[in-house]
């Protein structure tokens, strides 16, 4: 993550190069309006595990076991308690809500010693898929933010068949690997200096070694106005010391640079998401102060084509579902709607 102004013109010299559920079987009645509640939970209704795909998955889960699903995806550095006030509130509507650790988060684990602990797109979005169909999902309302925003998109734009709706923090962030290899103004290129620093052994050590006030200087970086507390931010800290957790952040960074292959289990989902595929399912875009000038969200526009709404938050930095539960449950139930 990076500065808000940094950030902006970042997404804007990507952009100008190329690109930067419904229910589960039991029907249930159309949820209601989000009711309004104080923010300050600290813990979700209950936490579980599956085995998905390559992954032992941990996951936290509310709301009625035959409400419409909804999955929110919380990205890097940060833990499925960014979610820890949006998940009661869409319960409260009507929802089944179901929050999962990414790979490399908390208590999802491989399956096994061999796999390749891979961080590209195409992984993640994969993992979703897997989650759904060990939970027996078809289809269901996604959200996300960061690495989750990514994420959702890529499931969104590969199989749409599977989302109902989506709401997207940052618009469209696919990744598309020939556009980042253009290189963006001296002051832009800046602000991606964690990458860089990522991309060297001295990076992956120091990161390896300092995690928790890594990530703990991206928050205050990524929302330089959210006073949160030490009490808040350890309890996403948590999750940072899975065993795989460093070798994941690292792949997928690197991999964002060319510095690092992909699978070729993901070869063919990789392929549709460089061609950059539009995101046609009902959607509503979510803009923050993170966002700078592509605040707007001109930039990504023309990449959805179904149903569409844009939002901007004023005075709130990138971790927006816990920085405004409210905004952020609201833009899902209404997503849902469109």
């Amino acid at each position: 993550m990076i500065s808000r102004r940094l950030f902006a013109q970042g997404v804007a010299g990507v952009m100008a190069a190329g690109t930067l559920a419904a229910c589960s079987s039991e029907k249930a009645a159309a949820p209601a309006a989000a009711p309004t509640t104080s923010p300050g939970h600290t813990k979700f209704a209950a936490l579980k595990q599956i085995n998905a795909g390559p992954l032992n998955i941990g996951y936290a889960e509310d709301g009625p076991a035959n409400g419409p699903v909804v999955f929110l995806l919380h990205g890097w550095p940060y833990s499925i308690h960014s979610y820890v006030d949006v998940a009661p509130i869409l319960a409260a509507a009507g929802y089944r809500v179901i929050v999962p650790f990414l790979r490399g988060y908390g208590s999802t684990t491989f399956l096994s010693a061999d796999t390749v602990r891979n961080g590209q797109q195409a992984a993640t979005a994969s993992d979703l898929i897997a989650l759904m169909d060990a939970l027996h999902v078809d289809k269901a309302v996604l959200g996300g933010y960061d690495w989750g925003s990514r994420t959702a998109g890529c499931v969104a734009a590969v199989w749409p068949e599977r989302v109902k709706a989506a709401a997207l923090v940052s618009g469209y962030l696919v990744t598309n690997l020939k556009a980042q290899q253009q290189p963006l103004t001296p002051v832009a290129e800046r602000g991606w200096w964690y990458q860089y620093y990522f991309s060297t052994d001295r990076g992956v050590a120091g990161y390896r070694q300092n995690v928790h006030d890594f990530n703990k200087l991206i928050w205050q970086t990524a929302s330089p106005d959210w006073k949160f507390s030490d009490a808040t931010y350890d309890q996403s800290a948590e999750a940072f010391a899975n065993a795989d957790h460093v070798a994941v952040v690292i792949h997928n960074y690197r991999w964002r640079l060319g510095l690092a292959q992909g699978e070729a289990q993901y070869d063919a989902v990789e392929q549709k998401l460089q061609a950059a595929p539009p995101i046609t399912v009902p959607t509503i875009t979510i803009a923050s102060d993170f966002d700078g000038a592509a605040m707007d969200g001109k930039a990504y526009r023309s990449k959805f084509t179904g149903k569409y709404d844009h939002r901007i938050l004023k005075g709130i930095g990138h971790n927006v579902p816990q920085e405004d539960p409210q905004s952020f449950a609201k833009a899902v139930i209404d997503a849902d709607k469109l």
